[in-house]
């Protein structure tokens, strides 16, 4: 097998088991676990994963969120219940928010449903899937264009949020602890914020399994959403926690 099958090989193994372990690797593509090690290396200097002790994982860290292609194929169950319970919250005529991920493309490329609507992203997913739906007066917001995250951020975006004014933004987030929301990507952190500023009312969208983590930046305090949709309960300390805080979660059921 050549390398950069192998390498795809095991990104594929990623997406579908989210960590692997590098004795395993060595011996499933016959290589040396050097070898394996090189490719892990390389793997993560292109921002693809993250490198842990005896093996490499997906899963997102302090300083890390896997690229947006593999994140796209993750969790779909989770994410069409929560795009489903979101929608709920979206009336005709009004001018909608999306802020990047790939939670927050399903749910845009759902939003025609709700048409006639405005709606404001700096997804590039959303903008292609909304780009031709009718009665969808759709404003792109421009920056400086991440692959990774599939979006557009900085300056030009934040300035152009800033002239603008919607009466909802979703908002999506890889990692909750305590009553505050992070984000490893402090570009992606002033986006998020600036569409808050702009938006009458902000819905946090995040899955469970994303509560009792943290990432570089603080995003945002919970207390600052008028909702929060999740796909699952949380664990059992976690529910206590916000509970004291009184946050409440809205949870996409089946």
């Amino acid at each position: 097998m050549k390398r950069e099958e192998r390498r795809q090989s095991i990104m594929d193994l990623l997406v579908a088991s989210r960590a692997a372990d590098l004795d395993d690797l060595a011996e499933r593509f016959a290589v040396s676990k050097m070898t394996i090690h090189r490719d892990l290396d390389d793997l993560e200097q292109a921002g693809l994963l993250r490198k842990v002790r005896g093996g490499a994982t997906i899963e997102a860290g302090t300083q890390f969120e896997s690229d947006f292609r593999f994140r796209e194929l993750q969790d779909g169950d989770a994410k069409s219940r929560m795009a489903r319970a979101a929608l709920n919250l979206v009336e005709p005529g009004m001018t909608v928010m999306v802020n990047d991920g790939s939670m927050a493309a399903l749910l845009g490329a759902n939003l025609a449903e709700k048409a006639p609507l405005t709606v404001i992203t700096n997804n590039a997913a959303v903008i292609d899937r909304l780009k031709d739906a009718p009665r969808v007066t759709l404003i792109a917001l421009g920056g400086v264009y991440n692959a990774k995250f599939s979006g557009f951020f900085g300056v030009v975006t934040e300035q152009t949020l800033a002239r603008l004014r919607a009466d909802l933004a979703f908002i999506s987030t890889p990692a909750i602890a305590g009553v505050q929301a992070f984000h490893m990507d402090d570009a992606v952190v002033g986006s998020k914020r600036a569409m808050m500023a702009s938006s009458g009312r902000n819905v946090l969208l995040v899955n469970h399994s994303r509560f009792g983590r943290t990432a570089l930046h603080v995003l945002a305090d919970l207390a600052e959403f008028d909702a929060i949709i999740t796909d699952a309960t949380p664990a059992a300390e976690t529910c206590a926690e916000l509970d004291r805080a009184q946050i409440t979660l809205t949870i996409a059921e089946e």
